[in-house]
């Protein structure tokens, strides 16, 4: 190993204290047919002691290595079957959701429409009652004029008022008249007349 490629190694601060060794930085793969596997560090090296002897005492100790974790039989099917009583109370509960959800909908889609409806019925009953408005007013108007006053006058029976006497009170509280009352024709002469 070069020189270049090597990490440096950090110094120890206090007599006792382990020192931290970079390793080079290269990924770790595993290997299709076999686990991966963690690497084991050796003990740090004293302080005082030269490259060579750290060397060497790292390879005579024994090195630790890290547990290797195993799977034990069943426990996916136990995990499993305790995970799916937990997920049964979910389940129902999101499908009860959905349920009232589509329910809630139907209804309220159901109570637009009717009003839909029955806003539209409305306003055809106002728009008619306009109509009948309008109608009205015409009539009205075409009834107030003098000759259609007349003509209605004459249907009904009436006959044109003659000349009218007025009767004038004074200030001692006496009446006195003045023009001369005449009665009005008789209908059936003026009709047998006419």
């Amino acid at each position: 190993m070069s020189t270049a490629a090597r990490a440096p190694r950090a110094e120890p601060s206090a007599p006792g204290e382990r020192v931290a060794r970079t390793l080079p930085s290269r990924p770790l793969r595993a290997l299709p047919s076999r686990p991966a596997r963690t690497r084991t560090t050796g003990p740090a090296p004293r302080v005082g002691t030269s490259r060579t002897a750290a060397r060497t005492t790292a390879r005579t100790t024994p090195r630790t290595t890290a547990p290797e974790l195993r799977l034990l039989p069943g426990g996916a099917a136990r995990t499993r079957s305790a995970a799916a009583p937990r997920r049964a109370p979910f389940a129902l509960l999101v499908v009860a959701l959905l349920v009232l959800t589509t329910i809630g909908l139907l209804v309220l889609n159901t109570s637009i429409a009717v009003n839909s409806l029955r806003a539209t019925e409305l306003r055809n009953a106002n728009a008619e009652k306009a109509e009948e408005v309008q109608e009205l007013e015409q009539q009205v108007v075409s009834g107030s004029t003098p000759v259609q006053l007349a003509a209605a006058a004459v249907a009904a029976g009436l006959v044109p008022a003659g000349a009218a006497g007025h009767l004038v009170i004074g200030a001692d509280g006496s009446a006195t008249l003045r023009g001369t009352p005449e009665p009005a024709p008789d209908p059936a002469a003026a009709g047998d007349e006419g």
